[in-house]
């Protein structure tokens, strides 16, 4: 297993490294069984601390998580439950997932913008343009699933929506999470 541990801005100590290397070996190990590729990364947010844990696991999926608190291990024992309650929740499909996928995840990369939103909140002016500004570039991964591994691959990456290239008919879909709870799923019709 492959740990990375880092600070933005802030210096991560060999202690820390140490409980974190300690912490999600043996919890990740309970669960998956093949070798997985981690990144921890701690910053600081005004008073608290934020630890963001990523998981890549050799089946092409990843698990993500975000724990916050007043002090630095509180914030990774938070973002480290996290993460094994997802791989609790899903040991028997994640095992699974290899052996009915006779090829490994498909991932193909696409350009991703942050559009200016305070463009748009401007004292009630008419704008000169309808072409927002774009403050960011960068680039997003669209895997190749099939619609029930794109739901699972949305909680455990901890999002509200996520879009994927369908396996059953090579069209580009969405799943999202409705305000009620449920799961919605956009599967669009070949154009004419």
């Amino acid at each position: 297993m492959h740990i990375q541990v880092k600070g933005k801005q802030i210096d991560v100590g060999a202690a820390l490294t140490e409980h974190v290397t300690e912490h999600l070996t043996n919890g990740i190990s309970k669960y998956f069984d093949r070798s997985a590729d981690v990144t921890v990364t701690f910053s600081k947010e005004a008073h608290a601390f934020r630890c963001d844990c990523h998981v890549h696991l050799p089946t092409g999926l990843v698990v993500q998580s975000t724990g916050k608190a007043t002090e630095v291990y509180a914030a990774f024992d938070a973002g480290a439950e996290r993460i094994e309650k997802q791989l609790r929740r899903y040991k028997r499909r994640l095992r699974d997932h290899h052996k009915d996928r006779h090829k490994p995840v498909e991932v193909a990369t696409a350009p991703a913008y942050v559009l200016d939103a305070a463009a748009d909140a401007v004292d009630d002016e008419e704008p000169e343009t309808l072409q927002p500004a774009i403050i960011a570039e960068m680039t997003e991964s669209i895997q190749s699933l099939s619609v029930g591994e794109a739901v699972m691959q949305m909680e455990l990456a901890d999002r509200t929506f996520l879009m994927f290239r369908n396996d059953g008919n090579d069209r580009v879909n969405l799943v999202f999470r409705r305000d009620d709870g449920n799961i919605g799923w956009i599967d669009p019709a070949h154009s004419a």
